[in-house]
């Protein structure tokens, strides 16, 4: 316990570093601008399509930076807009810092810092989400440690952005939790030179939560730097990442009559009995990552050619060691009555050399054509060799896999087109995966996008090889389960005057899942997490989504509108979602204070259908299938007051408000309720010096 509260103290050390850098730069240098939109909101959980915020005002306008030296003034004026503020992707996407408010921002602030909507979090915040939704056409194309419920905090290298900015900028973003404790995001980025670039970031969060032994909290600290050669035929960019996660496990409701009867003395969450009150997970991760590109052909028709000739080549390499542990002092009977040692120490390590060499031809007429060739180096072990009378379970799955690939996009007019393809050559994990997407604009208000993707790799490790304390929980199945095939077909349409329609359609073979073979009297006893195991399902599992987006407006009033619609078919039932899940937010914005404020309030209504909602495991730290009962069919109701002055936004919340009057049957998952009415607040804080 000496160290429970270290990410806490390096949190407060981060704030009290930043605070003095907000400090010293208390003027506001970048005062409000005309009225237009700073960001390209990207859709993160279906086809990556670009939306529009429906309330277009920029707080940042053009300055002049103040004269240096005994230059002339006339060489002395730089003018600087907040579209020199860049955020470069992972895939080298550009968009600019935005410091807007908009009902998309209401929708990414939370624990995330990305829209919710497919997603059911549990009641404490930084705990797990239970899935609303599902994209199969964005998987990993190698298998992954596992754990996936405890991962949707995690940055992998996909997720860590770079900046190129021209005067120091800092963003702070808080939030208070359940119960005693903040959530802290700061970053701190600069440019040494007009071509380097670093950042400093680093996520500091804990929270006790209302009912007990269900604390959680967060370490997370990333360094990025990029640079690029003043002639710009040499770029450089990386990150270093430390990532700490962990939460406290109860197991869930040990008596549901506690939670959903009508005895004051348990409207006192912490009063109410759970499942176990000795248990933690915890995820453990530290990333080295660089990435450099050399163009050999720079061909540049004049100084004004912002598209020329180049040939380069490039390598991109990623080092990462990762740990999952589980963590019981006492045995406890729901999730095995005879484990091999007690203290219960689970510990899964994975580590991963990633190392790709690629060359690519750019023309402006061609298009982007790069081909590459990767190398992946792993090691999944345990600390121990499991021999019993039935079977003897290694302690290992390592190798390497090598793979080759290409990708290709251009831009005709009014068309872009982007696919890329892999192949694993030697190895035994993947197989291949292929990504196409083609979008037409046809003019400034339609917008037509069609994406193709299939993949072919083998389950998570943890599916493959798993050991615990827990007699249940050891198995070896590398030799008998097989690549998990994907394929998937996605449309989109976008108009301004009719909104967003995106639809798509999956096919899964061999698709995987953890599934309880207790009994129904071990399940009466409180028993069916102890008999979680791996499954592979022989038949063919088909998803169907359709999404659609619409804002209505009127005057200084709006209702944003999402629904879903999503249907399975399937021989066996091992993929279970709502059939139908709405958002529907009906707010009101307007300046006040003569327009020294900008002010959004409203209410957002979410639905989703009852269906057989997946349980959690904590042990594994994965959800798993159940079709004993069905769970949802119940209203969120959320009231917000938002309000942004200059560059900070200040965001108040009134959580699932009916709650306080309504029936207490919301589950997050069985024995796991939904959080009870709370009120919530923070803010997002620009700084630039």
């Amino acid at each position: 316990m000496s160290d429970q509260y270290h990410g806490m103290r390096f949190s407060i050390f981060a704030l009290l570093f930043f605070l003095g850098h907000f400090l010293s730069a208390q003027q506001d240098s970048l005062p409000p601008q005309k009225e237009v939109d700073s960001i390209k909101v990207l859709q993160t959980d279906t086809l990556q399509v670009k939306q529009q915020d429906s309330t277009k005002k920029d707080s940042i306008k053009t300055r002049k930076l103040k004269p240096k030296g005994n230059l002339p003034q006339a060489k002395q004026v730089d003018s600087v807009s907040i579209k020199d503020y860049k955020i470069i992707s992972y895939q080298r996407d550009t968009t600019y810092l935005d410091t807007t408010l908009t009902i998309y921002k209401e929708y990414k602030y939370n624990y995330l810092r990305r829209d919710d909507f497919e997603l059911m979090p549990f009641a404490n915040m930084g705990q797990q989400y239970n899935e609303l939704g599902k994209d199969f056409s964005f998987m990993s194309y190698y298998p992954r440690i596992g754990a996936e419920a405890e991962h949707l905090g995690y940055f992998e290298k996909e997720d860590i952005p770079y900046y190129n900015v021209p005067t120091p900028m800092t963003e702070l973003m808080f939030k208070t939790t359940m119960e005693q404790g903040q959530f802290l995001d700061a970053l701190l980025t600069f440019n040494l030179s007009k071509k380097f670039n670093a950042s400093v970031a680093y996520t500091g969060f804990r929270s006790l939560g209302k009912y007990r032994y269900e604390q959680a909290q967060d370490g997370k600290f990333r360094f990025t730097f990029n640079y690029e050669t003043q002639n710009g035929r040499y770029g450089l960019r990386g990150h270093i990442a430390a990532q700490e996660l962990e939460d406290e496990e109860s197991g869930g409701l040990s008596d549901r009559s506690q939670f959903e009867g009508d005895d004051d003395d348990f409207q006192d969450r912490a009063k109410i009995d759970l499942l176990y009150t000795n248990a933690e997970n915890r995820i453990l991760g530290k990333r080295y990552f660089f990435d450099h590109r050399l163009k050999l052909v720079n061909h540049k028709k004049d100084s004004t050619d912002t598209d020329p000739t180049t040939l380069a080549i490039g390598h991109e390499f990623a080092y990462e060691t990762k740990l999952y542990d589980f963590a019981q002092t006492t045995q406890n009977d729901a999730l095995g009555e005879d484990p091999f040692l007690v203290p219960i120490e689970d510990r899964a390590r994975l580590k991963t050399m990633f190392n790709k060499g690629s060359v690519e031809f750019s023309n402006k007429t061609l298009g982007k054509l790069s081909g590459n060739i990767a190398l992946y180096n792993y090691n999944y072990y345990f600390n121990s060799l499991l021999i019993t009378e039935e079977e003897t379970i290694q302690n290992k799955l390592d190798g390497q896999e090598i793979s080759v690939g290409g990708a290709y996009s251009n831009r005709i007019g009014p068309l872009f087109l982007k696919g890329n393809v892999n192949y694993t050559v030697s190895g035994e994990l993947t197989g291949n995966n292929f990504d196409g997407m083609a979008r037409y604009r046809i003019n400034d208000n339609y917008a037509i996008t069609g994406a193709i993707n299939a993949s072919s790799r083998m389950p998570n490790f943890n599916y493959l090889l798993y050991q615990s304390d827990y007699r249940n929980f050891n198995w070896q199945n590398n030799d008998t389960f097989e690549n998990i095939r994907t394929k998937t077909i996605k449309f989109s349409f976008e108009s301004k005057n009719y909104g967003l329609l995106e639809a798509q359609y999956s096919t899964l073979d061999n698709y995987t899942y953890f599934a309880s073979t207790a009994t129904q009297e071990q399940i009466a006893n409180a028993q069916e997490t102890a008999f979680v195991r791996p499954f592979q399902e022989s038949g063919t599992v088909n998803h169907l989504k359709l999404k659609y987006t619409k804002e209505l407006k009127w005057r200084k009033w709006a209702l944003m509108n999402t629904v879903m619609y999503q249907n399975v078919t399937q021989d066996n039932q091992v993929l279970n979602l709502p059939e139908l899940v709405t958002r529907n937010t009906l707010y009101f914005s307007s300046d006040v204070f003569k327009k020294a404020m900008f002010l959004q309030t409203g209410v957002t209504f979410k639905y989703f259908t009852a269906y057989n909602m997946n349980a959690y495991n904590p042990l594994l730290g994965e959800f798993y299938i159940q079709n004993n009962e069905e769970l949802g069919g119940y209203p969120l109701l959320d009231v917000f007051i938002n309000a942004k002055v200059r560059q900070t936004r200040i965001y108040l919340k009134a959580e699932h408000l009916n709650s306080i009057f309504s029936q207490p049957n919301y589950y997050s998952a069985p024995n796991y309720p939904y959080r009870d009415f709370v009120i919530r607040f923070g803010l997002v804080w620009n700084f630039f010096s």
